[in-house]
């Protein structure tokens, strides 16, 4: 009876004044609003953040070739072995060497002999499948197919900023830069390198016309995987490409994501939890400082219970009961508002949007918490009052 009576008199004294209640439920929301969308866009845009981690680093492999001082350990056609493994979504072979870094490169000088540029690049040679195994793409023209390798036709294929280094802007026209004394025709620039960003300011050759350059050997193999298939793929590697001398290849394979995943996971949703606490607690002081209002307000009525035969417990459980209600309606608003928020912003983002429900749930439990705390000094105030103090 005594409990039944305690909620009735809380509600009604929420309930004479509406607009106040309101008002300082507005800011439990708000501060629950805050978390539960803090917490849930953290989880959600981690959740992101890992799988382009994953997909940018976990699935690339770098198969080191060694010299040898007899025949190559791996032949040029050895990659079509290679992208025949379940799990190898792209592989290209490739050579370079120390004969091959910083040669003199320079634009046509018969087309506009004012605009001539020369420039020390790095001259490499691949096989056909260097833009997928690169994760770039061809930003203009093409890159050259096996007829071109076959025939050894003089064609090359330049990086973004080698491009913009030598004053090639379009390769509309063919133009043709000069690699010593000989003129190759740029038939494509690649760019928006996600990996081997040194391509970038690289002339990149059939690997038949590289041959002049030293480039006759592949020096390394650079592999694309399927998520998930780096380890497998890693250990299948060196068999494919030297089925003979498989132990005499280094591979670079990428490290377990798992580890700087998770610190990555904890630190946004560290910075995104210490956000939503200070809205909470802004909540928190927005009740307390309403509900010591009220107990000055209500003075007289705490001084006619007393006078009454009401303990001082009774006047400090009506407060905090109060208070607490605040919270718990705020709390539940929140929530509901929060979860709403986190799903719309990852509709709109196109993400898959990840919820705790254990924080749905202890969103209320936590709103109820904070206006329960809130309300501890103003209850403990109004509970201090003497019935002749509080009457008069």
């Amino acid at each position: 009876m005594y409990l039944r009576d305690l909620v009735g008199e809380s509600v009604a004294g929420l309930l004479a004044r509406p607009v106040r209640a309101a008002l300082t439920t507005l800011g439990t929301v708000l501060g629950i609003t805050t978390l539960v969308v803090t917490l849930g866009v953290a989880a959600t845009a981690g959740n992101q953040i890992v799988g382009r981690f994953d997909e940018l680093v976990a699935t690339a492999i770098t198969v080191e070739v060694p010299e040898s001082g007899s025949a190559p350990l791996v032949e040029w056609d050895a990659v079509d072995r290679l992208t025949r493994l379940r799990g190898v979504e792209a592989a290209a072979a490739v050579a370079d060497s120390k004969d091959s870094t910083n040669l003199s490169v320079r634009s046509n000088d018969i087309i506009d002999p004012a605009r001539v540029t020369t420039q020390s690049l790095t001259v490499l040679a691949s096989t056909t499948g260097l833009p997928e195994a690169a994760r770039g793409r061809m930003v203009q023209g093409r890159f050259y197919d096996a007829g071109h390798i076959q025939r050894r036709d003089r064609v090359a294929v330049l990086g973004d900023q080698a491009a913009k280094m030598l004053g090639v802007t379009s390769v509309d026209r063919a133009p043709a830069i000069f690699i010593g004394k000989h003129a190759y025709t740029v038939i494509g620039i690649l760019g928006e390198l996600r990996r081997e960003r040194d391509l970038s300011t690289a002339v990149v050759v059939p690997p038949t016309v590289g041959r002049q350059f030293g480039l006759q050997d592949v020096t390394r193999v650079l592999v694309n995987t399927s998520l998930g298939a780096a380890g497998l793929i890693a250990g299948q590697a060196p068999t494919a490409l030297s089925p003979g001398n498989g132990d005499m290849l280094q591979v670079v394979a990428p490290p377990s994501p798992t580890r700087a995943r998770d610190q990555a996971q904890d630190d946004v949703n560290a910075l995104f939890l210490i956000l939503g606490l200070v809205s909470l607690v802004v909540g928190a002081v927005g009740i307390a400082n309403v509900t010591l209002v009220t107990v000055m307000e209500r003075v007289a009525e705490i001084g006619l219970r007393r006078s009454l035969g009401a303990a001082r417990r009774h006047i400090a459980a009506q407060f905090l009961l109060e208070s607490t209600l605040i919270g718990l309606v705020g709390g539940v608003i929140g929530a509901s508002l929060g979860v709403v928020t986190v799903v719309a912003v990852s509709a709109a983002k196109q993400w898959t949007p990840l919820l705790d429900l254990r924080l749905a749930i202890a969103a209320p439990v936590a709103g109820a918490v904070v206006g329960l705390l809130a309300g501890l000094y103003p209850a403990l105030r109004a509970a201090r009052m003497e019935p002749v103090d509080a009457l008069r």
